[in-house]
Parts: structure tokens; C-alpha cells; sequence
């Protein structure tokens, strides 16, 4: 309206907030003293309430010399403006007068006059020891502990500002010296400052507060705990000084000497303090994938106080806490003082972990409804979001109780007398935590907790115990070994899987595979299976040795060392003990494997992929078999191979031949050898690969009892495929989607808000070709019940490759595929003919079929003794024994039946990426 107004009536009044802009500099300088003689007149008569001018009209007067120093830093020199502020020091009348005004409005414009002055180059505004002091005057009133109320959009532009200023001394270290003053008296005369005098333990160890010192410090220091934007600035700013500690020595001095370590270590334990102690893994109706919407899906419990993990409060929390996590790494990793690291690692683990952390997990407990669910989560995201290894060491070192290993980490005696006592303060503390009459990580470690709540009634806390453990094995597996796991070198000597050994296995899985559907083909999946493991195994914790180059580009080392935090951990090459507690545990939950949450079993296929993906740890003996137990032609061991089997032509030796010496001979006759599939008893089957066949041959049981049984569990895996394309086709052009059948996009926009999962059930199983079912995830995309985005609950499984892509795309040739045979066990026949299950039919219960545990874990030839087992039964009673398992409906039956074909699928990938990755089979 107001142009029109100037259109009409050739004018209009403009706003008398927006000056005209200025031509030339002496006109700006006009115009900047005038308002500056303003400032000066309010200044003085301010001395009475009565007599000073309204907020609004300061106000504007500041907006009118920040727009007219924006105006001069745009156009060259001279800026007058810029020299005459700093020369009448017009800084110190507006932060008198903004402070003194204690309007909001007034504040910001103040704030953004010394954002001028601060991001100017000119008249070293930053170096000058008047504008420091007006600037910190100015934002104590303002901010911090002790200041007057403003709101987030103030404190906001506040922190920004300190910013700018640390930001400013990271880039000018010579202009620390204004913003950081050491007084001397306060080292010799304070509480601290003679390391032999009467100072208590407790105040040595949590240091001095010198705000006078550094006032930019603790003004940064005040908001690091903040959420948002606020406490984004506030940790980098802070940041910045402290890696300004390099540079200074006497910075560096007073920082061991602050409280800097005891502020951080108790800002960290008050974020954590505010997550919910007990906490329900649940995921909201109109996210919930299909990999759980067509299941038994239980609904949420109601417990009191107890939060549930997709829920916006828990989640700001829970990203605020690892923010803050993440400063800590930042911090360490940008701080050059290693007196200044030592001593914030001491504080983390005397305030944090082990006045907060451990007592967390020692106390969490099912009985009192999600204490343990809440302390395992928290646990396994603080493990899997750290990267510095001087924290990963600290905490795994203590909750695992792993003996100290000399490290360089400490390479000199502390030459501060204040870091010295401090050193024995943290002593005297930690040998008075030691001596009390309470569990210690020597006592009740973290693998006492994982394998107890292993054995938990709550399928809840298996699932969270899980992924921790799958965590634990993928990214730091070197502190796994000896602990969580138990384990027996193997010899360089030993024999490794012949070609024929790995084509007999792949087949063995692959067939499994089949066996479960044999009217469906799994090419496709199988094909994105080889990528996903490729990248799997590549950024394994254990991976980095040995895929660097080998010697003569053949040979690998048989160790590695891990480095930590100045610690050496050796990595040998390792097989799993038939008695690890970890793996006859695993073996117990496959036991229950259909009637199992499905959240379990993802955590479960998860955590057993993890375990098999260490290029250090070999699969022989407890998911492969034994080479030293194949058996070839009529019962020949493998070292009387090379002397021939009269039952097989092949293997026929021409002796002559040898004798004389045909190298070429012989080397094609080891070459027949090595591709001849061997055979072995079935009492030398490893325990997990018999578990998983039994899986399988259940099923034969449940085809008796549920009509059509094949023909659902390929309608089943299909309904996950076509909701998996749907969801990615809305991702990626949810404009031609929705163009394409408008009849499909009313029905997606029905089935999103759907609430019973057996309608969803009923419409996705019998009507595929309406897509009924915009909820993602394939069976095997291991949801994480703690994201608060549906995209982060799955793995995309099904991504159709290109033509080029494939296992022969990447840098390293793989073994030879099964798939590219011309008999491959996926050979789909035509699709079965099927009308679709009613929603009656999926929510018959049935019961469990069979005993697993009599052919896996009792079987003789396992390695599994009967004592081990029984003691391990001994513990706890076991909840998923067929005596005591739950009745599930067809419907969660065929989603695990899908879950466990895709498991079969992964480990089939897995083992043959490892086999051309890890050079773990011979040719010859």
C-alpha cells in the first residue's frame, strides 16, 4: 500500500527508524556525532528514573549508528565513523546505557553496535583494553548467572557474539593477552597455591574459579550445556581458547589450574541426570514400519515415570547429552596441553563415570519397569557416537575391568605444584572409592550385565542388550576380546578352507535359503547383500591392517596392533570357544527364533553379523566347519589327499609325473584337489550352523498346520518388497507418484493412518496390487527404537543394483557366486497361485513346534558341555523354553520366517566377501 501511496501521491513519508543512506564520509560523520551527542545527553541524565528518555527512542537512535557503520565498512577508506567511536570510547556510554535500560529491544541494538565493532578490521577495537572492559561489563549485566531475565533470541545473539570474539583470538593470538589476565597473588596467596599446605582433597581436585582472570572463559563456560543454537556457539567459542592454550603458557597453567575439568565433568553429568531412568522402546502408529506393523507388535506399557523413546522431549535430551559428549571429544582432540587433557580425563571419570555411569548400570534392574532398557540405550549411543580413543579406552577400560597397560599418555611428571596435587588428590579419591563397601567394575563388570540381561523375561531388554553388544563387536571389538568374548588363537599353520570347502558352505546356506521358499528368487537381494557386507566388513574397528598393502601383495599379517590412547592391544587371529557364554546364549534366544519379538530377532541377526564380520576372528568351529574335520571320498582325511582316493579319478596321482617333477602337472592336479567338496559327520557340524538348519527343518511342521504356508511367506516377503519400492518412490518423485493412479495414493494415504495391524496385515498380504502399505522397512532393516525418523529405522535391502554394479564392481575380485551357476538354488518356478490370507487366518495362534535345544545345545561333538549349559540355566530360568513360550499369531510367524530367510541370505554374502576380502581360502 505504501508504494502505491508513493505512486499516486508522489511521496510518502518514510519510516524515521531507516535513515537515508549517507554520500559522503563527512556527512556520515555528521550524522554519527549527532546521535552520539544523543547518547551522551541520556547518558547523563539517566542519573534519575524521572529524566530518562523512552526505550523506544534509544532504540532507534542505535539501529541509526549500527546501519551507519554497516554503510561506511561498505565503501573504501577513510571511516571516519570507525575512528571517531574509537577515540571518543562511545562503546562505554552505550553499554552503560543499554545495561542501565534493562529493555530487551535496547540490549539487541546495543549487542549489535558491538557486533560492528568486533567484526570491523580497522581501529583494533578487539586489542583495546577500554572496549574489552566495556564489553565484558556490558554482557555480565546481561548474561550469565547473575543477569537480568531475557529471552533465547537475546542470549542467542549474546553467545553469537562471544563467538565472534573467540573466533577473533583464535585467529589473533596476540590480543589474548588484553582478554586474559593472570594475577599472580591469586596462585601463591589462594587456597591452592602451595601444593604441601592444608588444602582439602575435595577442593584440589575440583580447582578455582578466577572469573576476574578470564571473564570470556566463564561466560562461555555458562551456556556450553545449552541446547540449540545457543549452546552450539557457546561450545565453540570455548573450544577456540582452549586450543589458544598452545600458544600461551601461561594460558595453558591457568586453565589445570581452573575449574574448567570439574565444571565440564558436572555439565556432562547433569544432561545425563536429566534422561528418563526408565524408558519404552516404541515407535509411533503412523511410523511404524512393516517389519512391525505386520507382526505382534506389542503395544507400549504403561509405566510410571517412564518416557517413551520416540517421544520429543526424550529425544531433545538425548541429542543435547551427545552434543555435549561430542564437545568433550572436540576438546580433547583440538587440545595441545597434555596436562590440560590428563586433567579433564581424570574429572570424567571420577564425576562421570564412576559417580554416575557405573552406579546407573549397577542399579538399573527390570523389576522396577525399564530402568535396564533406559541404561543400555544410553550406554550403547554414548559408545557408538564416540571416535576419540583416550574416552573410548577410559570408559571400556573401567566398566570391562581390563588391567592398565603402561601408556604414553602421561609422558612427564606434571610440572604445575597444583597439577601435581591434583594427581595425588585423584589417587587418595580413587583409592577411597576402592575401599568402600560397594561393587566395583572387578566385581559386577559390564559383561556380568550384558550376559544377565541376556537371560531377561523382558524381550525388551535382550533387544537394547543386543545392540549394545552388536555396537560393542563392530566398533570396538579389541575391548571385546577376553572380555565379552572368549576366544583361542589360531596357528599360522592351521589349515585354511579349500575353494571346494567355501562353494560347499555357500551352498549349505543358500540352500537353506531355498529350502524356506523355493518359489521365490533371491538374486536381486542377495546381489545388495555382497555391497551392504563389502562396506561392512571395510569399516570394521579390526579391518584398517588388514586391508592395507601386504607384503609381495599376497601375504597378510597375523596381527595387528590397535593403538589406544597411547595403549598397545594386540589383535590376533581368533576363533570363538564352544563355551563363550556370549555364543550359547545367542544360541539359547535362537532357540525361541518365530516366537521371539521381532525386534529381537533383528537385534539378534545383527549382533551374530557382528560377530562374524571381524577379519581377525575365523569362522571355523563355531559357524563353519573344522578344515581338520573334512572328510573326502571314502572317509579320507585332508592330509591324505595329496596322496590320491582310489574312488575318485580326479584324484588319481600320476605318480611318474610327480617323481619327475612336472611342476605344471602338479600344480593343476592341487588345483582339482582344492575344488573338490568335501563332506564331514554330523556330529563335527558347528552349533551355530545346526541351530539354523533346525530353524529350517521346523518349518516343515508348520506347513502341516498352516494352510498355504509357502505360498504366504512368498506373498509376505514381496508385500516388504513392494512397501520398500513404494517408500522410495515417495521419497524420490512423490509428484509422478501421486500423478501415476490417484486410486493409489488414496489408498496410501488410508494405510499411513491405519491402526490395527491386522488390517494392515489383511490389505498388504492379499491385495499387493494396490500397494497397500506406505510403511517402510524390509525384513531385515534392524529398526533402532530410539530415532525419531522412520528413515533411520531400516536398511534398505532391496535397492535393485544396476547393470554394472554387483560384487565384481568393487576394487577386489569376490569368490565365485552360486548365483552366477546355471543351477542356482534361487531358480524360481512360476509364482504360486494364492488369493489371500484373511485377517481371521493371520490371527490364529499357534504354538511352538519341535525342540531345538535337543539337537543344538545338548548334542554331543559341540563343544558344549553339559555343565557349562546347565550353569548357564542355573542363573536364570530360561523364558524361552517351548514349555514356556508365548503363542504367536500366523501373521508374526511368517514376518519371522521372512526375517530369518534374509538373515540366511546376509550370512551367505558375508562369508563370501570375507573369502575374497581376507584371503581365507586356498586354491591349490
Amino acid at each position: 500500500m505504501d508504494w502505491w501511496a508513493r505512486l499516486i501521491g508522489g511521496g510518502g513519508s518514510t519510516s524515521s527508524s531507516k535513515p537515508s543512506p549517507s554520500r559522503t564520509p563527512e556527512q556520515r560523520l555528521v550524522r554519527f556525532k549527532k546521535f552520539h551527542a544523543q547518547l551522551l545527553a541520556w547518558h547523563k541524565n539517566t542519573a534519575s528514573a524521572a529524566n530518562a528518555p523512552p526505550a523506544d527512542t534509544i532504540r532507534v537512535a542505535l539501529q541509526h549508528l549500527t546501519s551507519i557503520l554497516h554503510e561506511e565498512t561498505r565503501t573504501p577508506a577513510p571511516h571516519p565513523c570507525l575512528a571517531f567511536a574509537s577515540s571518543s570510547q562511545i562503546y562505554s556510554v552505550i553499554s552503560k546505557i543499554a545495561s542501565r535500560s534493562q529493555d530487551e529491544g535496547v540490549i539487541r541494538e546495543a549487542i549489535a553496535v558491538f557486533g560492528t565493532f568486533i567484526d570491523s578490521e580497522e581501529e583494533d577495537f578487539l586489542g583495546n583494553e577500554a572496549f574489552v572492559n566495556s564489553l565484558m561489563v556490558f554482557v555480565g549485566k546481561i548474561a550469565g548467572v547473575n543477569a537480568i531475565g531475557t529471552g533465547s533470541e537475546t542470549e542467542g545473539d549474546v553467545v553469537e557474539l562471544l563467538f565472534g570474539v573467540a573466533a577473533k583470538i583464535r585467529l589473533q593470538p596476540e590480543i589474548l593477552p588484553v582478554w586474559f589476565t593472570c594475577q599472580d597473588k591469586v596462585r601463591h596467596d589462594g587456597p591452592l597455591g602451595d601444593a604441601d599446605g592444608p588444602a582439602s582433597d575435595t577442593s584440589a581436585f575440583a580447582g578455582v574459579t578466577h572469573k576476574e582472570d578470564f571473564p570470556l572463559f566463564y561466560l562461555l563456560i555458562d551456556y556450553v550445556h545449552h541446547e540449540g543454537r545457543v549452546g552450539d556457539f557457546a561450545r565453540t567459542g570455548l573450544l577456540y581458547i582452549i586450543e589458544s592454550a598452545s600458544i600461551s603458557s601461561e594460558l595453558e597453567q591457568w586453565i589445570v589450574e581452573s575449574d574448567l575439568a570439574t565444571l565440564m565433568a558436572s555439565g556432562l553429568g547433569a544432561l545425563y541426570s536429566q534422561l528418563s531412568r526408565k524408558l519404552v522402546l516404541a515407535v509411533p502408529t503412523s511410523e511404524m514400519p512393516a517389519v512391525l506393523a505386520l507382526s505382534d507388535c506389542p503395544s507400549p506399557p504403561q509405566l510410571p515415570a517412564a518416557e517413551i523413546s520416540s517421544s520429543v522431549e526424550h529425544q531433545t535430551h538425548l541429542d543435547t547429552f551427545l552434543s555435549y559428549l561430542a564437545f568433550w571429544q572436540d576438546v580433547l582432540e583440538h587440545c595441545k596441553s597434555m596436562e590440560v587433557k590428563q586433567t579433564l580425563l581424570d574429572h570424567f571419570q571420577i564425576l562421570f563415570l564412576q559417580q554416575l555411569l557405573y552406579p546407573s548400570l549397577l542399579e538399573s534392574s527390570d523389576m522396577d519397569g525399564g530402568s535396564s532398557v533406559a541404561v543400555l540405550t544410553y550406554l550403547r549411543r554414548i559408545l557408538d557416537s564416540l571416535d576419540h580413543p583416550d574416552l573410548i579406552d577410559l570408559i571400556l577400560q573401567y566398566l570391562l575391568a581390563l588391567p592398565k597397560i603402561s601408556s604414553s599418555r602421561i609422558s612427564s611428571v606434571p610440572s604445575s605444584p597444583i597439577a601435581k596435587k591434583r594427581r595425588e588428590t585423584l589417587d587418595t579419591l580413587s583409592k577411597a572409592t576402592d575401599g568402600e563397601d560397594q561393587p566395583t567394575p572387578d566385581l559386577f563388570s559390564l559383561v556380568d550385565l550384558i550376559l544377565t540381561s541376556l537371560r531377561s523375561r523382558s524381550q525388551a531388554t535382550v533387544t537394547a542388550t543386543l545392540r549394545l553388544v552388536s555396537v560393542v563387536l563392530q566398533r570396538h571389538h579389541q575391548y571385546a576380546l577376553s572380555t565379552l568374548l572368549h576366544t583361542v588363537p589360531v596357528s599360522k599353520l592351521s589349515s585354511a578352507r579349500t575353494i571346494g570347502a567355501h562353494d560347499k558352505d555357500l551352498d549349505l546356506f543358500l540352500s537353506m535359503v531355498a529350502d524356506i521358499n523355493p518359489n521365490d528368487s533371491c538374486d536381486e537381494s542377495y546381489e545388495d547383500y555382497i555391497k551392504d557386507n563389502l562396506g561392512l566388513l571395510e569399516s570394521h574397528s579390526c579391518s584398517a591392517s588388514l586391508l592395507s598393502i601386504k607384503d609381495n601383495g599376497h601375504k597378510r599379517a597375523s596381527t595387528f596392533n590397535a593403538t589406544v590412547s597411547g595403549q598397545v592391544r594386540d589383535v590376533h587371529e581368533h576363533t570363538l570357544r564352544l563355551d563363550d557364554p556370549l555364543l550359547i546364549t545367542i544360541l539359547y534366544l535362537l532357540e525361541n527364533f518365530f516366537f521371539n519379538d521381532v525386534d529381537t530377532n533383528l537385534a539378534l541377526t545383527e549382533a551374530i553379523i557382528e560377530l562374524a564380520s571381524c577379519g581377525m576372528a575365523k569362522l571355523e568351529g563355531w559357524l563353519l566347519v573344522d578344515p581338520t574335520k573334512y572328510r573326502f571320498g571314502s572317509g579320507a582325511s585332508t592330509s591324505s589327499v595329496d596322496e590320491g582316493s582310489a574312488d575318485d579319478p580326479d584324484l588319481v596321482i600320476d605318480r611318474e609325473t610327480r617323481d619327475a617333477g612336472d611342476t605344471e602337472s602338479r600344480q593343476l592336479r592341487a588345483l582339482r584337489v582344492a575344488q573338490h567338496q568335501p563332506s564331514w559327520d554330523t556330529k563335527d557340524c558347528p552349533p551355530l550352523m545346526a541351530a539354523l538348519q533346525s530353524l529350517v527343518k521346523q518349518l516343515d511342521l508348520y506347513r502341516t498346520e498352516v494352510p498355504q504356508f509357502d505360498a504366504q511367506v512368498y506373498e509376505r516377503r514381496h508385500a516388504f518388497h513392494v512397501s520398500e519400492e513404494l517408500t522410495e518412490a515417495l521419497a524420490s518423485s512423490p509428484r509422478a507418484l501421486q500423478q501415476a493412479s490417484g486410486t493409489s495414493s488414496v489408498t496410501i494415504s488410508k494405510a499411513s493412518k491405519v491402526g490395527s495391524h491386522d488390517r494392515v496385515a489383511q490389505r498388504v498380504v492379499s491385495d499387493l496390487s494396490s500397494n497397500g502399505s506406505s510403511l517402510a522397512s524390509s525384513p531385515r532393516g534392524r529398526s533402532s527404537m530410539d530415532s525419531p525418523t522412520p528413515a533411520a529405522k531400516s536398511r534398505t535391502v532391496y535397492a535393485r543394483p544396476t547393470a554394472s554394479s554387483g560384487p565384481h564392481s568393487s576394487h577386489q575380485d569376490l569368490s565365485p557366486s552360486p548365483l552366477r551357476h546355471t543351477s542356482s538354488p534361487f531358480t524360481a518356478t512360476s509364482p504360486p497361485t494364492f488369493a489371500g490370507s484373511t485377517a481371521e487366518g493371520l490371527r490364529r495362534k499357534i504354538t511352538p513346534k519341535g525342540d531345538l535345544r535337543s539337537h543344538v545345545m545338548l548334542g554331543e561333538g559341540k563343544g558344549i558341555t553339559d555343565s557349562s549349559a546347565s550353569s548357564l540355566r542355573s542363573d536364570s530360568p530360561d523364558p524361552r523354553a517351548p514349555s514356556q513360550a508365548k503363542e504367536v499369531t500366523v501373521n508374526h510367524l511368517l514376518t519371522n520366517v521372512v526375517i530369518l530367510q534374509e538373515f540366511l541370505l546376509e550370512l551367505a554374502a558375508l562369508i563370501q566377501v570375507r573369502a575374497s576380502l581376507f584371503d581365507e581360502i586356498r586354491y591349490t
